[in-house]
């Protein structure tokens, strides 16, 4: 396709990033792109050696969701409601970077996400009623569970455009840095954290909060995962560490 790249994956050290590679097109996604995406995040979910994964944009802005031009080839709203759903309940923690512009979809693609941190220059934009597009069902959970039926309603009845003071105030950002370079040493130290974490508690915990968040809790399954932790060397381990102020040398098991 012309003006970019399909979304690449790299990984390293229990990191694995999604790179958004159209910058000439705001980043927005075709039609393959979502399959490629959905393709990227079974490879990550199937290495457990992934803890965290990060999705990120090229160039100016993160990205401008679905190409328009495609809307009546495919039941697009389908399509990205899936791939957001599974972002959603992905097997690592993930963060999106946001250091530019987030339209239509991926909105909720970074929504889907565990962390958004975000530099001045985000903002969020949804113009599906102004273009005649109904909001997908998972798409409106979303919104209206992490942000509220207010703030859902500004962006989505209203085509409201939030910028980034906004977006941490209403909970979209997680954290605001003053510039690209804070922002990614922010992302840096927050990734850090997150591999020094135990992951027989951290990922069963991300699944559990989710499910709890969406009144769907397997409270069977929640005990067999604090029995797992429980009874695991990263317990041991991290009592140890704790106890002798180093830092925890987790093997997951």
């Amino acid at each position: 396709m012309s003006g970019g790249q399909a979304p690449l994956l790299e990984t390293a050290g229990g990191v694995a990033r999604i790179t958004l590679r159209r910058p000439r097109q705001a980043n927005r996604l075709a039609v393959d792109d979502l399959a490629t995406l959905r393709d990227l995040l079974d490879a990550v979910n199937a290495d457990e050696a992934v803890r965290v994964l990060v999705l990120a944009g090229e160039g100016r802005h993160f990205c401008s969701g679905f190409d328009l031009g495609a809307l009546g080839a495919v039941d697009a709203g389908a399509r990205f409601g899936e791939l957001a759903d599974a972002l959603e309940a992905a097997r690592p923690i993930t963060v999106a970077r946001l250091h530019g512009g987030v339209y239509g979809g991926a909105a909720d693609l970074a929504l889907a996400c565990d962390f958004r941190l975000g530099a001045p220059a985000v903002e969020m934009f949804v113009p599906a009623a102004r273009i005649g597009l109904h909001f997908y069902a998972g798409g409106l959970r979303r919104f209206v569970d992490r942000l509220g039926l207010a703030i859902a309603k500004q962006v989505l009845l209203a085509g409201r455009t939030l910028e980034a003071p906004a977006l941490l105030g209403c909970g979209y950002l997680d954290q605001l840095l003053p510039d690209v370079e804070t922002l990614d040493a922010a992302l840096q130290a927050l990734v850090d954290e997150l591999l020094g974490m135990a992951p027989l508690a951290l990922l069963p915990m991300k699944q559990h909060l989710n499910a709890i968040a969406a009144g769907r809790l397997d409270a069977a399954r929640l005990a067999a995962d604090v029995v797992r932790a429980r009874d695991s060397a990263d317990l041991v381990e991290g009592q140890a560490a704790w106890a002798g102020k180093r830092p925890a040398r987790f093997q997951g098991g």
